[in-house]
């Protein structure tokens, strides 16, 4: 550290706690080694060659667009943006995808090994699994017509995972709006990101397994929309478990604000997304995303870049996998 040249000894150690307090908090923050141009030497093709994978498979199944954003959701919300949630089990540990949130829900990991395996060829050994995750999410976005945003890039690839983090990390569709905005908090994330990130929810399907008790016991559900779904989802547990439901009846297949349009009308299809608009703290959020696409565009994205920011391993910390379904 540079002297200090100042005459006040009290100054000096004044102005050297204050460095060393900076230099703790950005120690503290790995996040703020990320940066949106971290491959552009190592890996300048990395963006190109993500998005024509990406690109290729939802123009082969729609639905993977959702998928793969829910991958990011799923891997950063346990123990941070780590790729985790890609690893398969070993005999040292048991993986997250047999967590109960994830287990025949969480899918599109043979899309990533396919991104993994093309990003391999054109730089080995230089991104990791949780970065590919990361910018494949945005591109999923993109492509239904959401909206773009910078991906911070530099993370790591951890080496273990944890099925109690992901069976305990996880906000379950059951959750009140208190449990959701308790949990996105614990991770840094405000009431307004815990909103706009649920609208990721205007793509994608549920299965009725989740939705089943919502359509058949709640009160705050649009009666025809309710039926609709009955129709295709019947009330007895173990029957139809994995008949699957849009949880955006408009347009399943864009990234929009009427997924919002949908919770004001009673026919949110989850109930953690009815909760978000049920006479309580986030109404009016639900109300401003329904009217101004700009404004949950902008949120969304912001949103998005926060959470990418959730607890990374970056420097020496992780590795690089060379296969994302298992450590090096």
């Amino acid at each position: 550290m540079a002297s200090c040249y100042y005459k006040s000894s009290s100054f000096c150690s004044i102005l050297v706690v204050v460095v060393l307090g900076v230099l703790v908090g950005f120690a503290g923050r790995s996040s703020a080694q990320l940066s949106t141009n971290f491959y552009s030497k190592s890996c300048p093709k990395v963006f190109s060659t993500v998005k024509s994978v990406v690109q290729s498979a939802i123009s082969k199944e729609n639905r993977m667009g959702a998928s793969l954003l829910r991958l990011h959701f799923h891997d950063c919300f346990v123990n941070g943006c780590d790729g985790s949630i890609l690893l398969d089990d070993t005999s040292s540990f048991t993986g997250e995808k047999t967590a109960g949130p994830n287990n025949n829900s969480v899918r599109g990991f043979e899309v990533i090994d396919k991104i993994k395996s093309q990003v391999e060829k054109a730089c080995p050994g230089v991104v990791s699994c949780a970065d590919i995750v990361a910018i494949a999410a945005r591109d999923s976005v993109d492509i239904l017509g959401g909206p773009s945003w910078a991906v911070k890039l530099g993370r790591r690839d951890a080496k273990t995972a944890s099925i109690g983090a992901a069976n305990s990390g996880l906000p379950p569709p059951t959750s009140s709006l208190d449990n959701l905005i308790t949990m996105f908090k614990s991770l840094g994330l405000s009431k307004r990101d815990m909103v706009a990130l649920s609208g990721s929810h205007t793509i994608g399907k549920a299965r009725c397994t989740v939705f089943r008790p919502r359509i058949y016991n709640e009160t705050n559900i649009d009666a025809s929309f309710a039926k609709t779904r009955q129709n295709s989802c019947p009330k007895t547990p173990g029957s139809g478990d994995n008949n699957l439901a849009p949880l955006d009846t408009q347009t399943p297949n864009s990234f929009d604000p009427k997924y919002f349009q949908n919770l004001i009308n009673k026919k949110g299809l989850l109930h953690s997304d009815q909760v978000l608009f049920n006479g309580g703290s986030t109404d009016s959020l639900v109300k401003t995303y329904s009217a101004s696409a700009a404004t949950f565009y902008s949120d969304f994205a912001k949103a998005m870049i926060k959470m990418g920011d959730i607890k990374p391993l970056t420097g020496s910390q992780g590795e690089i996998r060379k296969n994302c379904r298992r450590p090096n």
